[in-house]
């Protein structure tokens, strides 16, 4: 009696999914590795590079695990070097050496003027806040700052507020002089020299318009560019907002590169996320609130958090300007 062996026939729907699966990663892993960020959908999709890089290697894995070898090779590959460039976030940098001058910076969206101006206020008076950058700022929330007593703890500003979204300033405990540092744009954008004890700084309250507007995203581009370099003769620049930019776009590589370090980066705390401050499923939570400062300034700390009536969280850091 001859006895014949039946092979039980490979799932061609998961096969097929799994490919799928396997073109849509190694697509998002290219717009992320060679920094294209043509159409407000492929900056969207780099936004979410650390979720695509988890669940990328967790389904390459299971297509190893199901000797779907190809497939589960290519999946794993590309997923591993997503994960090697999002991980370092979340690990502390070496601080350097660096003696000068401690300064907290807080940076917050306001939501076209309705978050809580009192909680802003006691934040910036429990944190020892030096400076405070704000976006959408309205003459409605310069108001309630007011009356919240901003002007007592942090009295110099150079406030360019507007209605609605586009409104900018900032807040300090040293004295400021307007400074035009990022050309005109979409959104203000304020700017100011802050007068420091031993070494002058200079700060952009950071605000272009998102990238994922139905008109594209030039004018976030364009925006991100123009922003400022480190000055390496004159003073120390800190670009502090909602930079509606995560650390994967090529807008922010390019500033990094440039001189900059993050700030949250720097302490390890570069994956926690900024925006939307709820938490929720829908849309993932992601990092685009940012705090850059000079490759030359040591950071200490970064603490971000939430704020009632906004949707980003507060971020705040302290770092050193050094006596040069």
């Amino acid at each position: 009696m001859v006895t014949t062996e039946v092979k039980a026939p490979r799932n061609g729907f998961a096969t097929f999914l799994l490919v799928i699966c396997a073109i849509a990663l190694v697509a998002a892993a290219l717009v992320r590795l060679l920094g294209i960020d043509g159409t407000r959908y492929m900056v969207a999709t780099t936004s979410l590079t650390p979720y695509i890089a988890v669940l990328g290697l967790l389904i390459g894995l299971g297509a190893l695990l199901r000797k779907r070898w190809v497939v589960g090779l290519t999946m794993t590959l590309v997923a591993v070097v997503l994960v090697a460039n999002v991980v370092p976030r979340a690990f502390p940098d070496s601080r350097p050496n660096g003696v000068g001058q401690p300064v907290r910076l807080m940076t917050v969206n306001l939501l076209t003027g309705i978050a809580d101006a009192r909680f802003i206020v006691q934040e910036v008076r429990k944190r020892n806040v030096d400076i405070l950058t704000m976006q959408e700022l309205t003459p409605e929330m310069v108001r309630d700052l007011e009356q919240a007593g901003l002007n007592q703890v942090l009295p110099n500003k150079v406030f360019l507020d507007e209605p609605g979204g586009s409104g900018s300033g900032i807040a300090s405990r040293f004295p400021l002089t307007a400074r035009q540092l990022a050309p005109p744009g979409t959104l203000q954008q304020a700017g100011a020299m802050v007068d420091l004890p031993g070494k002058d700084i200079e700060v952009v309250s950071v605000h272009p318009l998102p990238p994922v507007v139905y008109a594209g995203p030039q004018a976030w581009q364009r925006e991100l560019a123009g922003l400022p370099s480190p000055d390496s003769t004159g003073a120390i620049r800190v670009l502090a907002g909602d930079f509606n930019a995560t650390l994967d776009h090529v807008g922010m590589t390019r500033l990094l590169n440039k001189g900059y370090v993050d700030a949250a980066d720097q302490v390890g705390k570069g994956l926690i996320h900024t925006w939307p401050s709820n938490s929720g499923v829908w849309p993932p939570p992601v990092t685009i609130d940012h705090v850059l400062v000079d490759a030359k300034c040591p950071v200490d700390t970064v603490d971000v958090f939430d704020v009632p009536g906004s949707d980003h969280r507060a971020v705040v850091t302290q770092f050193v300007v050094p006596r040069l």
